[in-house]
C-alpha cells in the first residue's frame, strides 16, 4: 500500500466513522432516562434531544458528539455522563471497475473492507493484476491508494483497517 496522508491512514472503523443522514443513534444520559433518546438522523443532519432541542450531528464522530453533549448538558445536570452509539448504519456506495466478475456500484456497510467489496463484485478475473488494486477517493485531496491482493487475502492490518467512504472507486487492473 502506498503511503497515505494522515487523514487516510488505516484505523479502527469505530474511531473513523462519522455520523451520516439516516443513521440511527442511541444517546443515553446516565441516570437521566427522560433525556435519553434513540433517533434517526434527519436529512438536515440533526436529531432532537430533550432540553437541548435540535442538535447537528452529521459529520461528527460519536466520541466528539458525546463530549459536545456532555458540555451542553452541564447547564441542566451536575456532571453529565453521555454515551453515543450508532445502532444502524446507512450503507455507503462504492463502485468497482476493471478485472472483476461484476463491475458496478455496491451498497456496503460503512465498516466494509476492500476484500468485502471485491467479494461483492464476484472476485477478480483470471486477467487481474494481483499487484494493481486501487482505491480512488475524490477528496479533496484526490487520493489513489494501492493494495496487493496477497495483503488483502491474508488480512494484513493496512488492508483490513482501511475505511472505505461513500463514493470510493475500487479499480482492479
Amino acid at each position: 500500500m502506498t503511503s497515505l496522508p494522515p487523514a487516510y491512514t488505516a484505523r479502527p472503523a469505530e474511531q473513523a466513522y462519522v455520523i451520516r443522514d439516516g443513521d440511527t443513534l442511541n444517546v443515553r444520559v446516565f441516570n437521566q432516562e427522560a433525556m435519553s433518546v434513540r433517533s434517526k438522523v434527519r436529512s438536515d443532519g440533526r436529531i432532537a434531544l430533550p432540553a437541548l432541542g435540535d442538535i447537528d450531528v452529521r459529520g461528527k464522530r460519536p466520541s466528539a458528539l458525546k463530549s459536545e453533549l456532555e458540555a451542553r448538558l452541564k447547564d441542566y445536570i451536575n456532571a453529565p455522563s453521555v454515551t453515543v452509539s450508532v445502532e444502524e448504519f446507512q450503507p455507503v456506495m462504492v463502485s468497482v471497475l476493471g478485472e472483476v466478475a461484476k463491475s458496478g456500484s455496491y451498497p456496503v456497510d460503512p465498516r466494509a473492507t476492500v476484500a468485502q467489496v471485491l467479494a461483492a463484485a464476484g472476485g477478480l478475473t483470471e486477467y487481474a493484476s494481483r499487484d494493481s488494486i486501487f482505491v480512488v477517493r475524490a477528496g479533496p485531496p484526490r487520493v489513489r491508494v494501492r493494495f496487493r491482493y496477497e495483503d488483502i487475502a491474508r488480512g494484513a492490518p493496512a488492508s483490513q483497517g482501511f475505511v472505505l467512504q461513500d463514493g470510493d472507486l475500487v479499480v482492479v487492473e
